[in-house]
């Protein structure tokens, strides 16, 4: 069973799944260029085996050579079974998909990451009907990211490389880079990396510091989000007295679309149109 911090390894290509692309030049792993990358919602496939659902997987176009797809998988410490579990997982991959597939490692401590990018056999007779060789990343590899500017180049992979450096002295100046360039981030992209990194530094004191530098950035966005919420409500209600006023009836389905409309920016528009439209209809033709 792979812990929720070395889950969050794994878990951040989910979220940018463009990632593996900017991570692959670091790891000397040579790739045609990839032009797309999507995610195999492998967590709802039924016919997938439980075993293959607590990793990442991709799917990646590359330009002119064709498709593959990526295994990406989290590894705490030596396991002798391991081996055996990520071949049945490329070999489950590649006959379901009928694509080429490889396997991506990610190890937090350099001596696993040594141990499970040794090529694994099958049988000891030679030649072996399969051998495992899997690409594989380490602390090593990709560095601490702690300049402010090179964090809001690349948020995710700021994320990634303070998940596999928890205990690094210079910890406490990269969490606070990285927490300053997500300021800028917008809500549906900052948040879910944001629960990744508290995750990925659970088990570390790293996860107090962290905690701490958030505090002010989530009043901030909470602030934002009541101010937005408040200006919606108030040109709902507006829109709503408008129409009372003129004696224009709303029929319920476009009441439903007024009460459940979330972008300020649509109800002045339905707002200003109110104002002299000769029906409810004229207003909501968008």
């Amino acid at each position: 069973m792979v812990s929720p911090p070395h889950e969050a390894m794994h878990r951040i290509f989910q979220h940018d799944p463009g990632l593996f692309s900017r991570v692959a030049p670091l790891l000397g792993i040579a790739v045609p260029t990839i032009v797309e990358t999507t995610v195999l919602p492998s967590a709802i496939d039924t016919d997938n085996p439980a075993g293959c659902r607590q990793n990442t997987q991709l799917h990646l176009e590359t330009a002119g050579k064709g498709a593959f797809l990526l295994l990406i998988e989290a590894q705490v410490r030596r396991d002798l079974h391991r081996p055996a579990h990520w071949a049945h997982h490329i070999s489950y991959l590649w006959t379901r998909h009928r694509l080429p597939t490889a396997l991506l490692i990610m190890c937090s401590d350099l001596e696993t990451a040594q141990w499970a990018g040794q090529p694994v056999s099958s049988v000891p007779v030679q030649p072996p009907a399969l051998t495992l060789r899997p690409f594989v990343a380490s602390p090593d590899d990709l560095p601490l990211i702690t300049d402010l500017e090179e964090a809001r180049a690349d948020p995710a992979l700021a994320a990634l490389s303070a998940v596999m450096h928890p205990a690094d002295p210079r910890i406490g100046p990269a969490l606070e880079a990285l927490s300053t360039s997500l300021r800028d981030v917008p809500d549906l992209l900052a948040y879910p990396l944001t629960g990744l990194i508290e995750v990925g530094l659970s088990l570390h004191p790293a996860r107090y510091v962290w905690s701490e530098l958030m505090k002010p950035i989530i009043r901030e966005k909470h602030r934002e989000r009541a101010r937005v919420e408040g200006i919606t409500q108030s040109r709902r209600e507006s829109l709503l007295l408008v129409l009372a006023e003129r004696g224009l009836v709303l029929p319920e389905d476009l009441r439903r679309r007024v009460m459940w409309c979330l972008d300020p920016e649509t109800l002045r528009r339905w707002l200003s149109r109110a104002v002299t439209a000769s029906s409810s209809e004229v207003i909501f033709d968008d």
